[in-house]
């Protein structure tokens, strides 16, 4: 990721903000925290964000309160709370949130999630490098040491996959997900074969590891 997306993580659990902000710093993004909506506000006028993670229940000023006074900001804002009721989300979208995320969730719908969002506000890169692969996505273009490699559709989309959940363990079923659609009822052994054809066409026999009645992880 070229120039680390900087995010500000609004949470008064420490355990879980320690937690968002452990996945959040393995993919990449570099993240501030703050534990009160009071805290947070000072961190935004000081700070200068690409996206805001906002718990909804927090002390001094609430999320919602928060937002509020944010909102002139233009910074894209997804609430996260134990909250699950119409009301909480129809609010928090009215008054300008871009996603709201009902805790617990998973790691991985997180960070797909935040995705979606810096890419619908420009802010998503466009150049993703791993040792010597490099991935141009405008482009759908694959490198290795700056030598074109042709790779189908799927693996290509299997690569990307691989590379924006670097050091994440995903199951295959994760992979099928993702890369072939929730409606895709094919074996999970489809995955295996794609995974041996990109290891040997991007030399990454080293980095693509086979979690063991898992899946794949993609490590330095």
């Amino acid at each position: 990721m070229d120039g680390k997306k900087k995010i500000l993580i609004v949470e008064d659990d420490i355990n879980i903000s320690k937690i968002i902000k452990m996945n959040l710093t393995i993919v990449n993004y570099e993240t501030t925290e703050a534990y009160d909506g009071l805290e947070a506000l000072d961190a935004i006028k000081n700070g200068n964000f690409d996206l805001i993670l906002l718990d909804v229940m927090i002390p001094r000023l609430d999320g919602f309160a928060l937002m509020e006074r944010i909102r002139s900001t233009g910074i894209p804002v997804i609430f996260l709370t134990a909250k699950n009721s119409v009301f909480d989300k129809v609010n928090g979208l009215r008054l300008g949130a871009d996603d709201y995320m009902v805790k617990p969730f998973e790691a991985i719908e997180l960070l797909a999630r935040i995705e979606t969002v810096l890419r619908r506000y420009g802010k998503e890169e466009t150049i993703i490098a791993f040792k010597a692969v490099t991935v141009r996505l405008d482009k759908r273009e694959v490198t290795v040491n700056e030598i074109p490699v042709e790779l189908t559709p799927k693996e290509y989309e299997l690569l990307v996959v691989l590379l924006k959940n670097k050091n994440i363990a995903l199951t295959r079923e994760q992979f099928l997900d993702k890369v072939w659609g929730g409606d895709y009822y094919g074996e999970t052994r489809t995955v295996d074969m794609h995974i041996k054809s990109l290891r040997k066409k991007l030399q990454l026999q080293d980095s693509i590891k086979t979690i063991y009645k898992i899946g794949y992880r993609l490590e330095e």
